[in-house]
């Protein structure tokens, strides 16, 4: 066969990737929890993870793997169509209702994964015409959520409500767009500051709470317009993400949004899982549950305040060696480097889960000591 154009095209940004020290490369944790094995090129070696966003460790919950048995027997492995064909089961208004009510709104809307409910929000919403203002450190799909939708965005300074609130004056239809737990740095959005200078200016304030498990709190008021964008696979342990607001707003995005409109309904199995596991994180074992990450945090970044718990190393070299050596002492910690954090922000990024053992975190505390003050 001949080599295209494509094909030398695809050749030589790959030879751009591998030479910018960038390559990335597939592999296997063969693993029920933090603990189990690293399967590279048919090496296997036993690991703790602190790399999983399973916060609570609700993947391995007895009465979230039951459900999704259960969903399994009684409808199958897929759901066969869109929702708005054949796709939607029972299952599925249950969840949303009961998402609904966590949050505190009329109504919830489910989606695929959670990447596609932020395209399908910002998609819809932000129209041309429309101005949106969104946080420097946002998510990946956020960003596209933005693009796709063709309002006019501007990115403001990270966290700095004063440049929100300039951006907002004179604005005739606005959306403010932030994570509420930054997904690289572990921080938070200031969220009340936002929810009061948006509803000064009548803007909508967009919230994604993907890794919001520890908070920050959301307290909507009265005459706010707010939407509340999560993803059931990090702290409730299974696939999907949701989107929770005013009744009005899910009726928009039932008809507008194309990653709802244009998708297979959500598994039935992932969709129990996700309902069992959210009855679990609001009972007294969820709270439980939440202490117990509270305090591994704790442990390793004293006052820190979500599972999230960077290490920057600044050079890519620097945070590579530091990865390496941790998973030499049976920790894998992944090395962040460009493009997902900016040049000279390269890092550790620790997950912290509540199904991490008191003697794991210990034994990462102390590698982290030796390792990073080495790298240093």
């Amino acid at each position: 066969m001949p080599v295209t154009g494509w094909s030398r095209w695809v050749e030589a940004q790959c030879a751009r990737v591998i030479a910018d020290g960038q390559w990335r490369r597939l592999r296997d944790l063969d693993a029920a929890g933090p603990a189990g094995d690293l399967v590279d090129d048919g090496t296997r070696r036993p690991v703790v993870s602190f790399a999983s966003n399973d916060y609570l460790g609700l993947t391995q919950h007895p009465e979230v793997v039951a459900a999704a048995h259960t969903a399994l027997e009684r409808w199958g492995a897929g759901s066969g169509a869109a929702r708005l064909i054949v796709g939607s089961r029972p299952v599925h208004g249950e969840l949303e209702a009961e998402l609904a009510a966590w949050k505190g709104a009329e109504r919830a809307l489910l989606f695929p994964t959670g990447f596609a409910a932020n395209l399908g929000v910002l998609s819809t919403l932000c129209a041309p015409g429309v101005q949106v203002c969104s946080d420097e450190l946002n998510h990946a799909s956020i960003i596209d959520g933005c693009r796709l939708g063709r309002g006019d965005v501007h990115v403001y300074p990270h966290r700095d409500v004063d440049a929100v609130e300039k951006l907002l004056r004179g604005s005739r239809r606005a959306i403010v767009v932030t994570d509420t737990v930054f997904s690289m740095d572990g921080d938070v959005a200031p969220v009340v500051e936002l929810l009061e200078v948006c509803t000064k200016h009548g803007a909508l304030l967009v919230l994604d709470e993907a890794h919001a498990v520890l908070g920050p709190a959301v307290d909507v008021v009265a005459g706010a317009d707010v939407l509340r964008v999560g993803t059931l696979s990090k702290t409730l342990g299974s696939l999907g993400g949701f989107v929770a607001g005013p009744a009005s707003f899910i009726d928009l995005l039932v008809n507008r949004a194309r990653p709802f409109i244009f998708t297979t309904a959500s598994t039935p199995a992932d969709t129990a899982a996700a309902l069992a596991a959210l009855r679990v994180l609001r009972s007294p074992e969820g709270e439980a549950l939440r202490s117990t990450l509270r305090g591994h945090v704790e442990r390793i970044a004293p006052g820190h305040p979500s599972p999230i718990i960077p290490v920057v190393l600044g050079d890519e070299g620097r945070a590579l060696a530091a990865s390496v050596a941790l998973l030499e002492r049976g920790l894998l910690v992944p090395a962040i480097r460009p493009p997902t954090v900016p040049p000279g922000t390269s890092r550790l990024r620790i997950a912290v889960s509540a199904a991490h053992a008191d003697a794991q975190v210990a034994l990462l505390v102390d590698a982290l000591r030796d390792t990073v003050g080495a790298a240093a």
